[in-house]
């Protein structure tokens, strides 16, 4: 679908994407770009029914509002794994078609995760907070090995199985828990199914990679806390929301250490999530599980393809 298919799509990029994702559309495809990574919702609104293609990450909320605006729209893509931010049941009901990028991430993701790791159980953090500030704090600070440990993995899909194989790799035992049958994945890994609360109660690292859902809205709050050993490390990089900032709080002092790639609200907004960032005891980046040189190259390809392969169906189908 290139210059000479006499089709010109227009597509809106509003959120940071790779340059190579932005040449193939224009190269390969012929599609007019317009690359406006940092738009405000309100220009959103006003500009929106100028495109056929609208290219996301997890910045730009796609929700009703946006979909009733978008006349010309065919294509949603989302330049990463989660659908979260788009309403992705409205958008087929209207024929828009949506496409991600499931895999590109996962190895940096997974890598991020096992950093967080790492950085709470050696207390890094603060070492590197007093080097910088000019304090040579040796000895301040206990670490613990992460060798002969268990690793609890809630949500068992691609970034969480190579999870698992890092965490193999250092010499922990490795737990998971899944809504699906993980089985065979399980098995060949080496890896124990268990349910999750079970998980929590075994773990002395619990980690998290499941898709943001009803069901997993706050799955580690004041209850789920409770099975929670003392000093274990809770780690996120898959959804804020998973995890009940406030109740994260109560808990805190107990354990020994977290580490947050992701918030409920980012940048962070509510006085719990706020206070929480402050702790000592809590390691938090500005969800960076994609900020790889090779996971944004990754993205742009994946995505690319999947885009080539949804407009050839939309056209295909009139």
């Amino acid at each position: 679908m290139g210059e000479g298919s006499g089709i010109r799509l227009k597509a809106l990029i509003s959120d940071r994407v790779d340059e190579r994702l932005i040449s193939r559309l224009r190269s390969e495809l012929g599609v007019e770009v317009e690359y406006r990574p940092n738009i405000a919702r309100d220009e959103l609104l006003k500009i929106i029914d100028g495109y056929d293609i609208l290219v996301v990450r997890s910045r730009t909320r796609v929700d009703r509002e946006v979909l009733d605006r978008a006349a010309r729209l065919r294509l949603i893509a989302r330049a990463g794994v989660g659908l979260d931010n788009v309403d992705v049941e409205y958008a087929l009901r209207k024929n828009i078609a949506i496409v991600n990028a499931p895999h590109a991430a996962t190895e940096s993701v997974a890598e991020l995760a096992i950093a967080l790791m790492l950085m709470a159980a050696r207390n890094l953090h603060l070492y590197v907070a007093d080097v910088k500030s000019g304090k040579w704090s040796k000895g301040a600070y206990k670490g613990i090995e992460l060798r002969g440990r268990t690793l609890g993995i809630v949500g068992f899909g691609r970034i969480g199985r190579r999870v698992g194989e890092l965490g193999k790799a250092l010499g922990m035992r490795v737990v998971a828990t899944d809504v699906i049958d993980i089985s065979e994945h399980a098995k060949r890994l080496g890896v124990e199914v268990v349910s999750y609360g079970e998980l929590l109660k075994v773990s002395d690292v619990v980690t998290f990679h499941v898709p943001l859902t009803k069901d997993t809205y706050h799955m580690l709050n004041d209850d789920t806390l409770r099975l929670v050993k003392d000093n274990a490390i809770i780690v996120n990089t898959s959804r804020g929301e998973v995890i009940d900032a406030e109740a994260l709080l109560r808990h805190i002092d107990r354990l020994w250490g977290v580490g947050l790639d992701v918030l409920e609200h980012e940048p962070p907004s509510t006085v719990h999530e706020l206070e929480l960032l402050k702790h000592p005891k809590v390691i938090a980046v500005p969800h960076i599980g994609a900020e790889t040189l090779e996971a944004q190259l990754k993205v742009a390809d994946e995505v690319f393809e999947n885009i080539r392969e949804a407009l050839m169906r939309v056209v295909n189908n009139g």
